[in-house]
């Protein structure tokens, strides 16, 4: 650790995933989304390992896809849907992660225990629309390990955010996930140039010294 007129710079990852002033995000790992992922069983076995071995010793945050009523919706919103979901048409977009479905459901295998904390959010990033920067600054946290799905989407977002507003982002590249393997290897590559991003294995073995 360097000192930088006061101000405490980290050096190492077992620096800067400290439990002490870290805290674990799994975004947006939901049915609808974990069962499209490329890689499902991997993902959720090192997610799982990952958050069970955490829990207890940081806090850990879940977001929830909460999407807006229809009539409070951007019409960009509208527009990347249709895009997505390859329709002409609005008023025909399929439902997305409607409260209370299948779809929207914590997997079994990562849900919320307890002292977990839950944001319901509509955005691609962390810091919008919620209460998740002054809960950090509440507790001295530096350092947010992100994990869940979408690489390219979500987690590249928050990342960028994280780092805007002064905190350590750590990628955990076995544990997010992406529909689109060649968009998730390509937001890996980019984060290398933004943040840390290291396997799971590595930051269990930097923990374990903690």
């Amino acid at each position: 650790m360097k000192n930088a007129n006061g101000i405490r710079v980290y050096e190492n990852l077992r620096e800067i995933a400290d439990p002490s002033h870290s805290c674990l995000v799994v975004w947006d790992v939901q049915n609808g989304l974990v069962d499209r992922v490329f890689n499902r069983v991997e993902f959720m076995s090192s997610l799982k390992r990952l958050i069970d071995s955490v829990r207890g010793r940081m806090p850990v945050f879940y977001t929830l896809v909460t999407p807006l009523p229809v009539s409070f919706r951007s019409s960009w919103s509208f527009y990347s849907a249709m895009r997505r979901f390859n329709v002409a048409d609005p008023n025909k977009l399929p439902p997305f992660m409607a409260p209370g479905s299948h779809e929207a459901e914590f997997p079994m295998d990562a849900r919320p225990g307890e002292g977990d904390v839950v944001l319901r959010k509509s955005t691609a990033s962390i810091f919008l629309g919620t209460d998740f920067e002054p809960m950090l600054r509440n507790r001295d946290i530096a350092t947010i390990i992100f994990t869940g799905i979408a690489t390219e989407m979500g987690i590249e977002s928050s990342v960028r955010d994280a780092s805007n507003r002064g905190f350590y982002p750590v990628v955990v590249s076995d544990c997010v996930s992406s529909m689109d393997r060649e968009a998730h290897e390509r937001s890996l590559k980019n984060m290398r140039k933004l943040c840390v991003v290291e396997d799971s294995a590595a930051i269990l073995r930097a923990l374990e010294t903690q």
